[in-house]
């Protein structure tokens, strides 16, 4: 019996590429939502997959609720009809106006985004009421990423410039806590605690300013577990999607599935010990040290060099390696990963079915 990986039509597809299993993807979707109780306190963040295939799995899982980083991911959303999607990015510049048109272009959509500076609230504010448009946004919290986010003993005060404008209304709150990857659950837990707090604090503070209820967007993937059980709250897990190596061996307590991986190829038998492979920086996400991926068919090949277009494999033996043997790659970090290439393979019963474009790694779709 195969492998679950392997594919048997594997001539079709050149190499480097990726290939996404959508049963396994499916899995990992069924899963989260088992892990939330249900799809409610679900809102996906969709920067990993970029695909509107797999969004519209998650859509028919039951997911409403979506989170993105670019106007691309959110026009991506938008053109298969998610109901509710928050750009987890404040927009500056350009990008105000293009995510106005945006919102504009589709009316059914409710579109939200962050705020955390008086400025940009009043800038935002404006463009909205030359455009007659009414902004959802969330206030978004530095709880210890130190990335963006007003600090917490500022936002009472972002909240009162902010419910000055009859454009924007405020929806609540958004605390990101990607500082937190302890390999330990309770660890973990602990300190995603102390985040929480600083977020629970603001929000009933806030929350006596407001006329309505407000919501906490709290965490991505690793302290998704933590925070999944609060009340008014809802959690952006990404990575579960596809999953990859660095979580896998990282965060011991979720149980998702490796559900894409790159496929490459030995280009070349440099002497007994050394393999090269047509797997560059341009393949596989380049910001970790090596190694960058691991071979579930070679788990002994050890990558000790890269450039652009190759990777260098140390391995015990070359006789095993010969030119053209293909090699199953997992990531240690899928989501940049999956930003490189221009389409996804997918392989249903260990053959490739179909192509999906990563529409949405492009800056521009139409806005």
């Amino acid at each position: 019996m195969l492998d679950w990986y392997k594919i048997e039509n594997i001539d079709r597809i050149d190499s480097p590429a990726l290939v996404i299993y959508p049963d396994r993807v499916r899995e990992n979707i069924d899963l989260a939502i088992k892990i939330a109780g249900g799809c409610e306190k679900l809102r996906p963040h969709i920067k990993t997959n970029k695909m509107s295939e797999v969004c519209l799995m998650m859509q028919k899982a039951g997911i409403t609720k979506y989170k993105c980083a670019t106007i691309a991911e959110a026009e991506m959303l938008a053109i298969i009809n998610a109901p509710d999607i928050l750009l987890a990015y404040q927009p500056v510049g350009p990008k105000i106006l293009r995510f106005l048109n945006l919102i504009k272009a589709y009316p059914d959509t409710t579109f939200s985004c962050l705020i955390d500076n008086e400025v940009n609230a009043r800038t935002i504010s404006n463009l909205c009421k030359e455009r007659n448009i009414s902004l959802n946004i969330y206030i978004d919290l530095n709880i210890g990423m130190n990335r963006t986010g007003v600090q917490p003993e500022n936002a009472v005060a972002l909240a009162k410039t902010i419910l000055e404008s009859p454009c924007l209304k405020i929806n609540g709150l958004h605390g990101y806590d990607g500082h937190i990857h302890d390999e330990n659950i309770n660890n973990r837990q602990k300190e995603a605690d102390k985040s929480f707090a600083l977020t629970e604090k603001v929000y009933k503070e806030i929350s006596l300013l407001t006329k309505h209820p407000l919501t906490m967007i709290m965490g991505g993937t690793p302290t998704f577990p933590t925070h999944i059980h609060r009340d008014n709250c809802e959690c952006s897990p990404g990575t579960f999607v596809f999953w990859d190596w660095g979580y896998k061996h990282m965060l011991h307590d979720l149980p998702f599935h490796y559900a894409a991986l790159v496929i490459s190829r030995v280009i070349s038998i440099i002497d007994k010990h050394h393999v090269c492979i047509d797997l560059g920086h341009k393949s596989i996400a380049a910001e970790n040290p090596l190694p960058r991926v691991h071979f579930l068919n070679a788990p002994e090949a050890e990558p000790i060099a890269q450039s652009e277009e190759h990777l260098v494999l140390k391995i015990s033996d070359s006789n095993q390696y010969e030119i053209g043997r293909v090699l199953y790659g997992v990531p240690v970090h899928i989501c940049p990963t999956v930003a490189l290439y221009e389409k996804a393979y997918c392989i249903n019963d260990h053959k490739q079915t179909d192509e999906w474009k990563v529409i949405a790694r492009n800056r521009f779709i139409n806005y």
